[in-house]
């Protein structure tokens, strides 16, 4: 990161060097296949076998055989849509997702909505949370699956989970809970949060790219979407990526350890940052700031008269590495879908910036991006002739 301040710990996390350590082994003399049985592959499925029974401990699994290794987070989302929808041959049935969720549990969800099934989307309200009773509305009694993440990713606000899973299963569906955001940073157990499945990836927590983990609970009907040599239990086929496994386990061994004091110092550095940007920025906003809860390393903001892109090139040129809530696709700039379910106006959630903070953000970085920002903001205002009427407009819609 030499030269670049990085404040998107959101997007991707640099590979603590502990958990290169851990890892290289795995990679040079301990190579082998888990699957063989000489020394080399018995060492390897020894190594697997650890990492599993460690994830397992740190989300308070029932059992080491609940954890299957994936190729990525969005590979646990996939497996866990269509795996429980489509369970038993079932090729129809009612599916509800929030509104919000990251793509990789909205495009299964859509996909399944062309094989048949009917697909409910469940907005989330103004605070970014999807309330229990709206949930209870939409339930059906062919309600198959739920699927609500338990931390967004865009805004950082999280869910009511426990409560939610426990209106699913009272109807009769399963529940799963994409929580890449909150591995490793809030409290994470799958039995007090009744998830029937549970999606992790590895490059969240300072990991390496590459490895995902699906908590499957035990008894969960089940259609593996690998199919192959049967490895990880028939749940997902393929030559499992031990180096990953190992990375993934050590990984959540360091942030369960340092998490009583880096969660605090994280939402310290949130709330400095979030109170300098909203005292220097005339008309900056936190998005779902009415949040009950949220998470300690992540602020939305929107900034109006500004585009997000604008902001984000600016800030690249000085230095600083965030997010925005627009993202270019297919040619053409569409806002956050997150920031239009929670009911930011499109013109709004264009000038939107996610920061997302981390193991190496210091204060001296939150000051300095202020610092940034500020004249940027100024000068991008300056330049939209437009900025007068968009403030008049949100002036009268306050």
């Amino acid at each position: 990161m030499e030269g670049t301040t990085y404040l998107d710990y959101s997007a991707t996390t640099p590979v603590d060097p502990r958990v290169v350590e851990a890892m290289v082994p795995y990679l040079t003399e301990r190579f082998g296949n888990p699957n063989s049985l000489y020394r080399l592959g018995r060492e390897a499925h020894g190594a697997l076998e650890d990492a599993r029974e460690r994830v397992a401990r740190s989300i308070n699994a029932a059992a080491a055989s609940e954890i299957v290794f994936m190729g990525c987070g969005t590979e646990s989302d996939n497996a866990a849509i269509f795996g429980i929808a489509t369970a038993n041959g079932r090729s129809s049935g009612h599916v509800v997702v929030s509104a919000f969720e990251h793509h990789a549990v909205l495009e299964p969800a859509h996909a399944l909505s062309k094989r048949g099934f009917e697909v409910t989307e469940l907005k989330p309200r103004t605070d970014g949370t999807v309330h229990p009773e709206d949930l209870e509305a939409v339930m059906r009694d062919d309600t198959v699956l739920v699927s609500v993440m338990h931390g967004n990713n865009e805004i950082g606000t999280l869910q009511p989970i426990a409560e939610l899973a426990r209106i699913a299963h009272a109807r009769g569906a399963a529940f799963h809970s994409d929580a890449a955001q909150t591995l490793g940073k809030v409290d994470v157990d799958v039995q007090a949060l009744g998830v029937d499945a549970m999606s992790f990836s590895g490059h969240k927590i300072y990991a390496p790219k590459g490895v995902g983990v699906l908590y499957l609970k035990r008894g969960t009907p089940f259609a593996p979407q690998m199919l192959g040599g049967g490895q990880e239990s028939r749940r997902r086929s393929g030559t499992q990526n031990v180096a990953g496994a190992v990375a993934f386990a050590r990984a959540l061994e360091i942030m369960d350890e340092e998490r009583p004091t880096e969660a605090p110092r994280l939402a310290s550095l949130r709330d400095r940052l979030v109170e300098q940007v909203l005292a220097r920025i005339e008309h900056a906003r936190l998005n779902a700031a009415e949040a009950p809860e949220r998470l300690p390393h992540i602020a939305n903001f929107v900034i109006p008269g500004c585009e997000g892109e604008a902001m984000l090139l600016h800030l690249d040129a000085a230095g600083f590495a965030v997010a925005t809530g627009s993202a270019c696709s297919s040619g053409s700039l569409k806002p956050s879908h997150v920031l239009l379910s929670i009911g930011l106006p499109p013109e709004l959630a264009h000038g939107s910036l996610r920061v997302s903070l981390g193991r190496w953000s210091a204060e001296a970085d939150v000051d300095a991006f202020v610092d940034a920002l500020v004249p940027i903001v100024e000068k991008l205002r300056a330049m939209n002739p437009l900025y007068e009427k968009t403030i008049a407009a949100l002036t009268r819609g306050a």
